[in-house]
């Protein structure tokens, strides 16, 4: 009885307003959500019970949909759908083990794709339809006959056709699981595919009145289908190629066409609206790469060429002195990308994209800009020394310009630019020293301005994550260069500097101990004493006894307590122990 009062309750009534959701639709939403969570718990009492029922829902009313209301057929379909978790099992696999369950379900998927229910004139139903099929595509599987159907129902009027932008926007992104999830299966209508999707891969050119299906995310993940289909075919590499480069011919075509007409164009509006569409461009370009895992799975399909031939036209869009932002943006995701498909092929393209992005930026563009950076340093390491070498000055040129820019007091989003940019530069210098590549730093004629601002870092600013950051690039910097036989006058620095800010940043106020990200950087500034311990021996033990810890005017029997923790060979001993000295410090 509970459980058909629950399918009553999970129906929509007439007042429901389906082109303008608003207040009480989101009640509704959410009603239904706590509905569901009853008719989990129902099924856990008696799973044969439920399926048993929902099967009755569904066949009476799916037997007659034509003459059903909306929403009684939405709902027997909704129920087939909630069912995969309501009798939940591991990797989707409902169409196998237990024989009741499994043939119950399949006589239900047979009978959802076959009755002809997508072709309903409402969109609940519509977009019901196209959850389910995805939500079980382990059918099609069992069942293979059925996929010409199905990929019919996507591609024409009842799915990426449909008049609603909202059943189209969906079924955009429920097509590319779908044919994600049926990977091999879809070898006999790839061509197929690919050419009914032809319209809809069109880029939208901003000139008035033109009005495409697919919003620019939606026709993403067109894209990034399309990609799979070809990436997954069993085509050989040439015809792969072939296919690739029909995909993204059109792009590159309509990038220079649109890139010459930003260059003249005079009014803000329309430069806007040509920098949107080459940043779709590009992104599309982009999103077709995911298909690729890495450069084996590009090189096994021939497909290296193309996307160098995508960087060649791409890349002048950053020299573009108009709407720097959003095409540099672009440019950069697709540049992240094409580091993990094409690796140390990228490189030459590496050093005029960095010149031309560290051009008049700003924090944010800086900030963006950082994790490329980043990215090509812990993947080519050593490859990319000479590249850093002669980018490094530069890019702290930058960074430093605009750390000093003067900002309002109350400007509290300058603030957090700053401070985010601050940590993007300290993450830039973890990446360095981390990846073997100290010497870069070590190279630079001012490498002590950049310990400076480490050590500004670890102890001035109260920013427990750039704090942590610093720390690590500290403790790095003095495993590398601390020992006997580092850089001169490096031993110096740690005594005068590094010693010092291991103190003076957890003593400040602002560092806080009942912070979780403050413990992090203690537990940092921890490993960097020891560290400094185990590379400087005996004399880093005699300087904290009778130097630096009297200075503080830290009492003999503490400083005994101390140099013993900082002995001891267990880290985690001095860690705790470390924040047991600071909470008593402070006042």
């Amino acid at each position: 009885a509970i459980m058909l009062a629950v399918m009553k309750k999970l129906t929509y009534d007439e007042e429901y307003n389906f082109e303008n959701e608003g207040e009480d639709e989101a009640m509704f939403v959410e009603y239904r959500k706590q509905l569901k969570l009853l008719l989990d718990r129902l099924a856990q009492v008696s799973p044969e019970l439920l399926l048993a029922s929902v099967r009755r829902v569904f066949n009476t009313t799916l037997q007659n949909w034509q003459t059903t209301r909306f929403m009684e057929v939405e709902v027997a379909i909704r129920l087939l759908y909630m069912l995969a978790e309501a009798l939940p099992v591991s990797h989707g696999a409902h169409f196998s083990g237990d024989v009741t369950k499994a043939t119950a379900l399949q006589d239900m998927m047979r009978t959802l794709v076959t009755s002809g229910v997508s072709a309903y004139q409402h969109t609940s139903v519509t977009l019901e339809f196209f959850e389910t099929v995805v939500r079980y595509e382990k059918f099609f599987a069992v069942e293979p006959q059925h996929i010409p159907t199905v990929l019919m129902a996507f591609l024409d009027h009842r799915g990426l056709r449909h008049t609603s932008p909202k059943v189209r926007s969906r079924t955009a992104y429920l097509f590319s699981r779908f044919v994600k999830s049926l990977n091999k299966q879809m070898n006999p209508f790839i061509e197929d595919v690919l050419n009914r999707i032809q319209d809809l891969l069109e880029l939208s050119p901003p000139e008035n009145g033109y009005q495409a299906l697919l919003s620019s995310d939606d026709q993403l993940f067109i894209y990034e289908t399309a990609g799979v289909l070809i990436v997954n075919s069993e085509y050989s590499a040439e015809r792969k190629q072939a296919l690739m480069r029909n995909l993204l011919t059109p792009l590159m075509e309509k990038f220079k066409v649109l890139l010459e007409k930003l260059m003249m164009a005079q009014d803000e509006d329309r430069q806007m609206a040509l920098a949107d569409c080459l940043n779709h461009a590009v992104g599309f370009a982009s999103r077709t790469s995911k298909a690729f895992s890495n450069k084996q799975t590009v090189k096994q399909c021939g497909c290296s060429e193309v996307y160098l031939d995508c960087l060649q036209t791409f890349l002048p869009a950053l020299s573009c002195p108009l709407q720097k932002e959003v095409l540099r943006s672009g440019v950069r995701t697709f540049l992240h990308r094409m580091i993990i498909c094409l690796e140390e092929e990228v490189l030459p393209f590496i050093p005029s994209a960095s010149e031309h992005m560290l051009k008049d930026c700003e924090a944010k563009d800086l900030q963006e800009f950082i994790p490329l950076i980043n990215q090509i340093t812990a993947k080519f390491k050593t490859q990319v020394s000479p590249f850093l070498q002669q980018m490094f000055m530069p890019l702290l040129h930058a960074i430093f310009e605009v750390l000093l820019l003067p900002a309002e007091e109350n400007d509290q989003s300058a603030a957090l630019e700053k401070q985010m940019l601050r940590r993007s530069y300290f993450a830039f210098l973890q990446t360095v020293t981390g990846s073997g590549m100290s010497e870069v730093i070590a190279n630079q004629g001012n490498v002590e301005r950049v310990l400076f601002t480490v050590i500004q870092g670890a102890v001035d600013y109260p920013d427990p994550i750039a704090q942590k950051t610093c720390f690590i690039i500290l403790s790095k910097l003095v495993e590398l260069w601390g020992g006997k036989d580092g850089p001169v006058g490096f031993a110096d620095f740690v005594y005068k500097h590094i010693v010092p800010a291991c103190f003076l940043a957890p003593l400040k106020q602002t560092f806080d101990l009942a912070d979780a990200q403050t413990v992090l950087a203690l537990s940092e500034c921890a490993v960097t004493l020891k560290t400094i311990h185990l590379k400087r021996g005996p004399e880093c033990i005699q300087y904290l006894q009778q130097e630096y810890l009297p200075s503080l005017q830290v009492a003999p029997e503490i400083i005994q307590e101390f140099c013993q923790a900082l002995q001891q060979p267990d880290a985690k001993v001095f860690k705790n122990y470390l924040k047991v000295f600071f909470q008593r410090a402070k006042p």
